[in-house]
């Protein structure tokens, strides 16, 4: 939860620098000048996680300057998980605290006796708050108002309108979308034509076969799931089937599916590129350690160090590649003639993206007291010189597409950010129900890394893993039916699968990219 929290407040921070920026351009906007009590009213707005600590972050990130701008208005801002309730929950590694289901409380807040008038959420929840009929329908006053579905990226509507049944019941200012980052210095030297737009994982991958050459330190790789980390990564293994939608257990909790061959299918090709040296292994970083003694900022940065051809990056990752050549003759080091093209994407998940992030949704409440001024902050928030504002920022990527261009200064293929649909990582009422009241069911996916490593180590093959696994987790799977929240001295006191791995929580009846 405290890398939730940390995320979202560097997101939040760097909109108060800007705040003093904006306040002049939008003075004029000011709808009521009195401060009359009688004509003022609380505009009440719900967010997924907050506290009164750092409630001042959200505030610089949406309310301020609409408060500024609109006299009449006084901002209320209602978490619907409180950090300072969670920390002083009791977990004392014996018997686990139920976790708090995030729809749930949502919901809760939504439909109480004082339900805040707008939410802000993330697009996993999107689809289930229109399920349940939580949220008003925009399309009617987008229309009305003149604002037109059109001027924002397709990535962004798109995804919104496939959670919503081809309407709109939500809209954000920012997204952060991922990219595939490729060295065109090592593609031009190999005589290989680069990646383009709309390439599946296959052709990917076949790309990285061509580009990996070399030995120990002059070893280029064709490919990294991420900027960090060697192949042995779990993690980026379940971004990378998450479009799939793969279930590791079905909808009861009580029976593993990952033996099967599809399971087989996704881990034997991740798997071949580790076998053959296609993607780094973590004993590859060794040689990205500086000879001279002297400190190297990005140290460990495979592709930024010119060692691996492509690798899939968020928007913010251009900025430590603007650090990096503005900085090379300091460094001592080459700049990077890079370019990006779409993430790849699964054949039977077309053009889905699992890497795009919409995390600031603002919808309006059915049961909203105050529908006028929920629109009205909707709208504002989602406005042109909102926009414009936004489109500073080195994090996210502004909705609007007027205000997606290349950073100054710099040429690439910004569209590569806007054509793919952020996948959907909502789960099912029935998972929300088994990851909140069986917290245990957390340790499936420790499992699941543990076989992983057993067969990077040589000590499983990928089908005696899942075999493994499955036998393990449908084990696991029994104690929480009979006991959900009981002690697990028995889970830790087992060796791990192929008797090696370090693995960690997280996870769930579907598998689901790790990101915030």
């Amino acid at each position: 939860m405290n890398h939730i929290k940390g995320k979202k407040i560097r997101r939040w921070a760097v909109a108060g620098t800007a705040l003093t920026m904006l306040v002049p351009l939008l003075a004029a906007c000011s709808t009521d000048k009195t401060d009359d009590p009688k004509n003022r009213h609380t505009l009440r707005i719900g967010t997924m996680y907050g506290s009164k600590q750092d409630e001042s972050y959200f505030r610089q990130q949406f309310t301020d300057i609409f408060e500024y701008t609109h006299d009449g208005i006084d901002i209320e801002v209602v978490p619907a998980i409180d950090y300072n309730e969670m920390q002083f929950d009791n977990m004392n590694g014996k018997e686990q605290t139920q976790q708090p289901d995030p729809l749930e409380k949502v919901k809760a807040i939504m439909t109480g006796s004082n339900p805040v008038d707008v939410m802000i959420f993330d697009f996993s929840l999107l689809g289930q708050l229109v399920g349940e009929n939580l949220l008003k329908q925009l399309d009617t006053q987008m229309k009305e108002d003149e604002i037109n579905a059109s001027d924002f990226a397709a990535t962004v509507i798109d995804g919104i309108k496939e959670e919503g049944n081809g309407n709109i019941y939500a809209l954000t200012p920012t997204f952060m979308p991922s990219a595939l980052f490729y060295n065109k210095k090592l593609f031009a030297k190999a005589n290989v034509t680069p990646p383009h737009d709309g390439m599946n994982w296959d052709e990917v991958f076949n790309l990285a076969k061509q580009m990996s050459t070399g030995d120990g330190k002059d070893r280029v790789f064709g490919f990294s799931f991420s900027s960090y980390g060697g192949g042995e990564n779990y993690w980026d293994i379940q971004n990378f089937l998450a479009p799939l939608k793969l279930r590791m257990y079905d909808e009861n909790a009580e029976k593993m599916m990952v033996n099967s061959p599809k399971w087989t299918n996704m881990w034997k090709t991740v798997y071949g590129l580790y076998k053959d040296h296609i993607i780094p292994h973590q004993d590859d970083f060794v040689y990205d350690q500086p000879t001279d003694g002297k400190y190297n900022p990005f140290q460990g940065q495979m592709f930024l160090n010119g060692r691996v051809a492509m690798t899939i990056g968020d928007y913010s990752y251009i900025s430590q590649i603007q650090q990096l050549n503005d900085n090379a003759d300091k460094l001592k080091m080459e700049k990077l003639d890079w370019d990006v093209v779409t993430i790849p994407f699964h054949t039977e998940a077309a053009n889905v993206g699992a890497n795009i992030n919409l995390s600031s949704l603002a919808g309006i409440n059915t049961k909203a007291a105050n529908s006028d001024d929920a629109w009205e902050f909707v709208k504002f928030i989602n406005s042109e010189k909102w926009a414009q504002l936004k489109s500073r920022s080195m994090y996210e990527m502004p909705s609007r597409k007027a205000f997606i261009k290349a950073r100054e200064g710099m040429t690439y293929n910004v569209e590569a950010f806007t054509k793919l649909k952020p996948f959907s990582n909502s789960q099912s009422q029935k998972d929300l129900e088994i990851s909140r009241t069986k917290p245990n069911i957390r340790f499936i996916s420790e499992l699941a890394s543990q076989a992983y490593n057993a067969v990077v180590s040589g000590k499983l093959s990928v089908e005696q893993a899942l075999k493994e696994l499955e036998t393990r987790g449908n084990d696991l799977l029994q104690k929480l039916k009979t006991d959900p929240n009981g002690p697990m001295d028995d889970f830790y006191n087992q060796p791990p699968i192929g008797g090696n791995g370090d693995g960690s929580s997280g996870g769930g009846g579907i598998v689901r990219p790790m990101i915030d």
